[in-house]
């Protein structure tokens, strides 16, 4: 695979998380959907999503080129290890974040040389550059179908 195949993956799962995003939108009470929790301390629709963006900033700020993330408040709150607050994001805000985390990502991954791509980032990685990609698809898939879950379940809550 090349790096053009998969930073498709990448834009394919972003798309995906996007558009559970637009579903949020879609609903009569939006902010009430993205707050709701499927159990006492369970994560609600916004920390799943906001999880997905902090995972990207820490990733690539932090793990791949060995700074500081970008937004260290919102890695904090919402990157692994976090607990769901009740501080609930917006939804622009969520979009904001998913959107200008996975340019800052697919930015780095495209000025890198092909030939580095299974090659670590630093000696400290835990993947390769190949290996990394996929294991963020996943990782998004997994997160925006939590996400998916929880809202499904807000809405059958609320009916």
């Amino acid at each position: 695979m090349t790096m053009h195949d998969l930073i498709e993956f990448l834009e394919f799962t972003r798309q995906k998380t996007l558009g559970t995003l637009d579903a949020v939108a879609k609903l009569d009470n939006p902010a009430k959907a993205l707050g709701w929790r499927p159990g006492p301390g369970r994560a609600h629709v916004a920390w799943q999503l906001m999880h997905i963006g902090a995972t990207d900033d820490r990733h690539v700020h932090v793990r791949m080129t060995g700074g500081q993330p970008q937004e260290p408040e919102y890695v904090r709150r919402f990157a692994g290890g976090s607990t769901p607050d009740d501080d609930i994001p917006s939804l622009d805000e969520i979009r904001r974040y998913l959107t200008a985390q996975r340019q800052e990502l697919t930015a780095h991954l495209k000025a890198l040389d092909p030939a580095l791509l299974d090659k670590k980032p630093n000696e400290q990685a835990p993947w390769t550059y190949h290996e990394w990609i996929k294991v963020l698809a996943w990782h998004e898939a997994h997160h925006q179908g939590q996400a998916h879950i929880t809202l499904n379940l807000q809405k059958a809550a609320s009916s």
